[in-house]
């Protein structure tokens, strides 16, 4: 038996003794509920499906299991630089082993993360701005990963050994300076003349995080390029520029090491679609980049598909969008993160749903510019290490503890009033996740074909549904 078939027998064990885990054939059907007054936080709840001779005149959430859109590659948060700082040097061991567990295992009501995002190099959300190669010179022969081998790595290694499964997606903030047109990392543009370097330089990133045993499963060249912002690490990067990059340099260079890390184009915004359109519609860009990566700071979830219709063959994913102080009550900011990301993201064809920094303090940290009022999806106090679990960790466990890696979408039918998103497991349970954003009771019946379940949910709640299918 494989390690990894190993892995998801003993997981399915564990699942039946919890009843907290979704995945696994012979597990009884179960809902789990998450309330707007959190009366209830991802609470169990026994589910009843049924065999329907006959349609009833219920509202009803229908999943079609025969009706498969894409397949998942899953969800999950960033590993920054102030999460592993958290991490590693403000936990003890147990303590953080067992956030790590909880974030990336799926034992005893675990996340199952299955994707995460690193910096290469800083962000705003680092100690100190820095670059992987700070001494001009064209060789690159200071070139090191040694400022993320000391915390980032780790805590990526940790969870890869809780979750083999695990994708990484690699995102840098800023070329080095000298590179640039400001000679800092903050503000500015990359010169055209040191495109080919850059393009070394990201892959060199690729192969020392591997020899450091951190995969780069997807990498996209620049966070954020229509956006400089003056306190930390950013580099503007026009449509063109990217798709010259990307097609002359980087593709073909990734291409020429025997390196299988997909390009993502974009990693900002919904509100300027023709900013990913221009690139792809680069005829020699396209057939290097995979697919295209959304924030959530502007613009509305619905763009992601005008862009996928436009370009079927291209992968969809959001990678970034930060809770904070200006939602801080949790009934709001669940039912938003649930509508717009869990369901409406992936509604829109991503494969996979980000949120920004796993873990910051108490103090909104640490960071060095940018956001001073982020949360993270826990709050960790520098102090004692001790967990707080935000709306955000709520939120993400409706989709992250159920649905599995290689699930497929699939197409669903619902009433107005909710909203819903449904999947099949690679072991063909059926994950079914419903949101009831009105102030009132919802009472309706989920299933699929003749399989059906009456269920309710209270007003501002979330809840997912996980049956095994027709018997």
């Amino acid at each position: 038996m494989k390690r990894r078939d190993r892995l998801r027998a003993k997981a399915c064990v564990l699942a039946l003794a919890t009843l907290a885990a979704a995945g696994c054939a012979s597990a009884p059907d179960r809902a789990w509920v998450t309330s707007g007054d959190q009366s209830q936080l991802l609470s169990p709840q026994r589910l009843v499906m049924k065999a329907e001779v006959a349609g009833t005149a219920s509202p009803t959430v229908l999943l079609d299991p025969d009706a498969p859109l894409q397949t998942m590659v899953g969800f999950g948060a960033a590993v920054t630089d102030a999460t592993a700082h958290l991490i590693q040097a403000r936990m003890t061991r147990q303590q953080r082993d067992a956030l790590l567990r909880d974030l990336f295992g799926r034992e005893n009501g675990g996340l199952g993360f299955d994707f995460t995002r690193v910096t290469i190099g800083a962000s705003d959300f680092s100690l100190s701005h820095y670059s992987l190669a700070d001494a001009e010179d064209l060789s690159l022969a200071g070139f090191s990963v040694a400022p993320m081998a000391a915390e980032v790595f780790p805590t990526v290694r940790q969870a890869l050994a809780i979750n083999p499964e695990l994708k990484v997606m690699a995102t840098p903030w800023s070329a080095p300076g000298w590179m640039k047109t400001t000679g800092s990392m903050i503000q500015g543009e990359l010169k055209p003349e040191y495109y080919s370097t850059y393009a070394d330089y990201l892959t060199r990133y690729i192969s020392a995080a591997a020899a450091e045993g951190v995969p780069t499963d997807y990498i996209s060249i620049q966070n954020e390029p229509d956006f400089e912002p003056d306190s930390y690490p950013g580099m503007r990067w026009g449509a063109e520029g990217r798709a010259r990059f990307i097609g002359r340099d980087l593709g073909p260079r990734l291409q020429q090491h025997g390196l299988e890390t997909k390009i993502l184009d974009w990693d900002h915004n919904w509100d300027k679609p023709e900013q990913p359109l221009g690139v792809l519609n680069d005829p020699t860009a396209r057939t290097y980049v995979s697919g295209v990566a959304w924030h959530c700071y502007a613009g509305d979830v619905a763009v992601q598909s005008r862009v996928f219709d436009s370009h079927p063959d291209k992968d969809v994913f959001f990678t970034e969008c930060s809770g904070g102080d200006w939602a801080p009550g949790f009934k709001d900011s669940f039912v938003w993160t649930m509508k717009t990301l869990i369901i409406g993201a992936v509604e829109n064809h991503a494969r996979g749903v980000l949120m920004w920094n796993i873990a910051l303090d108490e103090n909104h940290g640490p960071h060095a510019g940018g956001c001073g009022d982020c949360r993270g999806v826990v709050t960790i106090d520098s102090r004692t290490g001790a967990v707080e679990r935000n709306q955000e960790y709520y939120a993400f466990g409706h989709a992250s503890r159920f649905v599995r890696q290689g699930a497929r979408r699939v197409a669903i039918s619902k009433p107005e009033g909710l909203e819903a998103v449904g999947f099949v497991n690679p072991d063909g349970r059926r994950v079914l996740v419903v949101l009831n954003a009105s102030d009132a009771e919802a009472r309706f019946e989920i299933g699929e074909d003749r399989l059906r379940a009456a269920v309710a949910l209270p007003p501002a709640s979330a809840a997912t549904y996980v049956w095994s299918g027709p018997r």
